[in-house]
């Protein structure tokens, strides 16, 4: 990604509402060309570039964006790390790494998503407004519940049969339009688009993983009957308990 392609696309984000990233990316000219196109797009923007200064942060940004080669160790480490600081910090992978499984890994790691290098600024940008919007409550609906499920939406809370269950920033998003249309078969592209970003495109592998890591949140185990039923080629139901 060069310079000026990272300053050539940011004219359509007059809608930013701006936040505090943490860029994690040991490529100088990488890094420059993306704080510099990241701050005229609206955000507050600092950069470091190993994990021995990403260890030193100590006030958590809105967003992390964490490339995963870095020089003296592994993004995925300072992952973990964070999710272990601030459960609900929204993390975004940058990897030269490709192949499903290190995706999948490094979603499960921590990561609210991820985009493989090389990767073009507006997606980026795409990505970075998905993660930090908030879907709206609508009046009224500011307690979900099925079964021994609750999720209080102002709150932001999850409590499963009285016991409250932490849960990352997307989940509880994702957790929160099953419950919302609760018995109806929800199409990928739709809970891309409400969950995520109504201009979504690209990959929609980060919706199953996080369905995954949902589903497991919710003590579900590998073969049990679970409350969110998988419908090939089409997307998700979540099963009415009561």
């Amino acid at each position: 990604m060069s310079a000026a392609d990272t300053t050539a696309r940011i004219a359509y984000l007059e809608d930013v509402d701006g936040g505090r990233l943490l860029v994690v990316e040991d490529d100088a000219g990488i890094g420059v060309a993306l704080q510099r196109a990241l701050e005229n797009a609206g955000y507050d923007v600092d950069r470091v570039a190993t994990v021995a200064a990403a260890w030193e942060v100590v006030d958590p940004p809105d967003l992390v964006l964490l490339d995963l080669g870095l020089p003296d160790g592994d993004g995925l480490d300072v992952a973990r790390e964070y999710l272990r600081r601030w459960p609900s910090l929204p993390m975004l992978m940058l990897t030269a790494r490709a192949e499903e499984m290190d995706i999948v890994i490094g979603l499960d790691s921590g990561a609210a998503d991820y985009l493989t290098k090389p990767f073009r600024l507006a997606e980026l940008l795409a990505r970075i407004r998905a993660q930090l919007r908030r879907p709206d409550s609508s009046p009224g609906t500011n307690v979900l519940q099925d079964g021994d499920v609750h999720v209080d939406l102002d709150a932001r809370r999850v409590l499963v049969a009285g016991h409250e269950v932490l849960v990352r920033a997307k989940e509880f998003d994702l957790l929160a339009e099953l419950l919302r249309h609760k018995g109806q078969a929800l199409t990928r592209e739709s809970l891309m688009s409400n969950v995520w970003d109504e201009h979504w495109f690209g990959s929609t592998k980060t919706l199953d993983v996080h369905m995954s890591s949902l589903r497991r949140r919710l003590g579900e185990q590998p073969g049990e009957s679970s409350r969110i039923t998988s419908l090939r080629g089409v997307g998700y139901r979540w099963e009415v308990r009561g």
